[in-house]
């Protein structure tokens, strides 16, 4: 798995968060605006109308035609997240704090979620002839969710050879795994990548809730960049300027 493609077509999950939108800005900057096909899936989490305009808003800005949306309602019906569950409620201000039981992984991990999200992407590019796919899975400074980690992806490029058509290559490109929030927004910057289009709150869809890991996360990032987040928050949260 390498970070590098000279392939024709890429396709890219954008989920509309700020890293799959870096990660769009990279994958176009590499194959070509013309070149990129994205792809959004839904899976029944809290804020899915808020992301799916995220998705709509950056793929209009890059004025890409080839789009791809699924609904992946299983998720719903497993459960077992608090960004699928409604029972489950979205932790506030406990950045970092254990999940269920003492575990390491937050409740709002969402179990095995980005294997359904790349099985989908495999196929459409299989289909469509593309030789990447690009997924904004952080490993560091994220959350400390399991299938954001680049053993994930390495194991997850070994099926992709074993599980397509003996003359498909397609690659998997983790392009901001290694990076910090921080240097994801400055990488952002840097392609002009509409940040200001982006959603990464975990529970509302008007203004951010400012107190979610992904909230939190973002706002941390930001004030390590020194440049102000462009996105709405709630009344009293403070963004950094």
């Amino acid at each position: 798995m390498g970070e590098q493609t000279t392939v024709s077509k890429a396709v890219v999950l954008l989920s509309g968060g700020m890293d799959s939108c870096v990660s769009t800005a990279i994958a176009r900057e590499r194959h070509g605006a013309a070149n990129i096909a994205l792809l959004h899936a839904g899976y029944g989490q809290r804020t899915e109308k808020r992301e799916r305009q995220a998705f709509d808003a950056i793929a209009d800005y890059y004025a890409v035609r080839e789009r791809l949306v699924v609904q992946l309602d299983h998720f719903r019906a497993i459960g077992g997240s608090a960004l699928t569950d409604e029972r489950i409620a979205v932790p506030e201000n406990e950045l970092g704090a254990p999940g269920p039981k003492g575990s390491a992984i937050p409740v709002t991990y969402v179990p095995f979620r980005n294997a359904h999200f790349l099985s989908v992407a495999v196929s459409w590019a299989e289909v469509i002839g593309a030789g990447a796919i690009y997924i904004g899975a952080v490993a560091e400074d994220s959350s400390g969710y399991p299938d954001c980690r680049p053993a994930y992806y390495r194991v997850f490029q070994e099926l992709v050879s074993v599980g397509t058509r003996p003359e498909t290559r397609i690659e998997i490109v983790t392009p901001v795994i290694t990076l910090k929030k921080s240097e994801i927004i400055r990488k952002g910057i840097q392609l002009g990548a509409p940040l200001h289009l982006t959603w990464s709150c975990y529970q509302n869809e008007q203004e951010a809730c400012g107190a979610c890991d992904s909230c939190s996360l973002r706002l941390l990032a930001f004030a390590e960049a020194g440049t102000p987040d462009p996105i709405t928050y709630r009344h009293g949260v403070p963004v950094s300027r």
